[in-house]
Formats: C-alpha cells, structure tokens, sequence
C-alpha cells in the first residue's frame, strides 16, 4: 500500500468511503482491501492482499461465494445479493444494540467485473452495511404482525373477534366441500348476564367475560377456534367433530363455566351456561347456516329452562 501522502484522489475516495470494497483475481486471491474491510475485518491489507480469500477467511460461505464470483467471471455482467437473501458475507460486528434482534452486520453485497478488453480479470465486491434497514424492515413486520393478531383479537376477552372466528370457520366449511368429512360449531351463552350487570356491575361483568373465556379456553384443543361473538355470547369451532362428539365438549364447557363460581372484588357470583351446537351435514348451502342452526340450537337451550346443552336437528 502506498503512504497516505502518495495517494491518489481516487484512492483516498476508495480508502475513505463508507462500506467495504476489494477485490479478487480469477484464483480468488485479494488485489485491494480497502479501508472499510481492515477496519471490520481487524485484517490490514498487508495480511490480505496477495493471498487467497479464503486462507484468510475460512469462515466465508465458499460454496456459494465461489459461484457467485464465477458467474460474474463468465457472463461479465454485475451480480447482486441482498441482506434478506443471504444476511451477510463476512462475519463483521456491528453497532446496535444487542436488543436489535441480529448477531452480525447485515450486508448487501454487489458483485462487479473489471474487465481488460473482452476479458474479466477481476471481480470488485462491495459491502454495505444495512444493519439499521434490516432492523427496522423486522421491526416494521413485527409491527404488522402484532397489528394483525390484535385485529384478529377481541379487546376485552383476548380471545378471537366474530370476524376472525367466522373466518376460520368459512375456510373449515370451503374444506368441507372439498374433501368432506366432519365439523361442527357450538354456541354458548352466559345466563341472565344482564342480571350481573345489573346486580353487580359492569366491571364485574367485564370480570366474569374474561374468567369464562379463560377457562374455555384452556379446555378445548389447539386446533379449535374459540371466539366472541358480542356481548356474553361464544363460538367454538371443532374442526373434524361429529355433532355427537360436539355435544360432549358441549357438556365440559357448560361445567367448567357453571362449576365454579367467579369470586371478584369480594364477591362470589354464580354462573351459568346454555349451549346450541351444530355439525356440516348434506345440503348445507352456506358456512352461514350453521351459525344458524347452533342459534336455533341455543336458544332451544334457553327455552327449555337455560344451563343445558342442545344440539340442532
């Protein structure tokens, strides 16, 4: 490397410049390392330059890096690779904080030939440092992803909103059509709710609302989808559930409510439950007749005297 003094302008820019640039012979030998490279790599251009990339940086994918530089040593044109296609070439520290979700510098990476008349001689890599784009593009996919689920959720249940649930139950009814088989929804509400409300309060109400639906909850399975469909009122969706098999979980949801009385702020209110439930069956024309039929199902449960199970027929 020539002494600062003895630099040209255009070595200086190379030098100075903020991201990494060397390149490499048809051998894979370093010609330049500039600035850049020494300080990330901790490697100064006396090391470097003259040996094999490789020797050097065992770590490098060599695979992939060795396919790269020759395509562009064949076809002379430029290559690209991105942060979100390949995080990062070399293994550089970077800046953020360690909170920031990433081990190493994120890089993207531009494969350039330098040609002498038709011919590629060498191959001129740059490195950029796009640690912060990659941070924040995850940070924003996060977001959007948190954004979703709350869209998803109800405010005060957690639990799935009647957007969400009907859904997922008018895919589970598309699958029906499809490939036949069994599922079935229930629909459950709390019994003279408007009473605790009224007795008790809305925020003991609130109260009752989200114990019911953590004890719902953690009774049914992964692959069912439990909702809130306003007010005291619940869906269950059971896929693969005959509407015999439907009417026992019924019965398990209508005692874990009912069982156990909810105690908040001092006071021990009882609840109960009614419960309609339906299954997919031959000349169901819409995944909106279900819903239907499990309300006709649930309001004969009220009928009959409320706390009971019945199931649409």
């Amino acid at each position: 490397m020539n002494a600062p003094s003895e630099l040209s302008l255009s070595d200086l820019v190379i030098e100075r410049v903020g991201f990494g640039i060397f390149v490499v012979d048809r051998d894979f030998n370093v010609l330049m390392w500039n600035r850049f490279m020494q300080d990330h790599s901790g490697r100064p251009a006396a090391e470097v330059v003259g040996k094999s990339i490789f020797d050097n940086f065992p770590e490098l994918p060599r695979v992939w890096f060795t396919r790269k530089l020759e395509s562009v040593f064949q076809l002379g044109s430029f290559a690209f690779s991105s942060w979100e296609q390949r995080p990062y070439l070399f293994k550089f520290e970077h800046d953020r904080p360690i909170t920031g979700g990433v081990d190493f510098m994120q890089q993207d990476c531009t494969f350039m030939p330098l040609m002498r008349g038709r011919e590629v001689v060498a191959v001129c890599v740059t490195i950029s440092d796009v640690t912060n784009v990659s941070v924040m593009q995850r940070e924003r996919e996060e977001a959007v992803v948190k954004l979703q689920e709350y869209a998803n959720r109800d405010g005060l249940t957690g639990i799935a909103n009647r957007r969400f649930f009907e859904a997922r139950l008018r895919d589970e009814y598309l699958r029906w059509q499809r490939y036949g088989g069994d599922f079935s929804v229930l629909l459950f509400d709390l019994d003279h709710f408007k009473t605790i409300n009224d007795e008790f309060g809305h925020v003991v109400g609130d109260t009752v609302l989200r114990v019911m639906a953590q004890r719902v909850g953690e009774a049914v399975r992964a692959q069912d989808t439990f909702g809130r469909f306003g007010g005291e009122e619940f869906a269950l969706l059971l896929p693969c559930t005959t509407l015999q098999e439907a009417m026992v979980v019924a019965e398990k949801i209508r005692k874990t409510i009912g069982d156990t009385p909810v105690d908040v702020e001092g006071v021990s209110v009882p609840v109960t439950a009614s419960v309609g439930g339906a299954a997919a069956r031959a000349g169901v024309s819409a995944y909106e007749v279900l819903i239907n039929d499990a309300d006709a199902a649930l309001y004969s449960a009220k009928r009959q005297g409320r706390n009971r199970s019945v199931a649409f027929t």
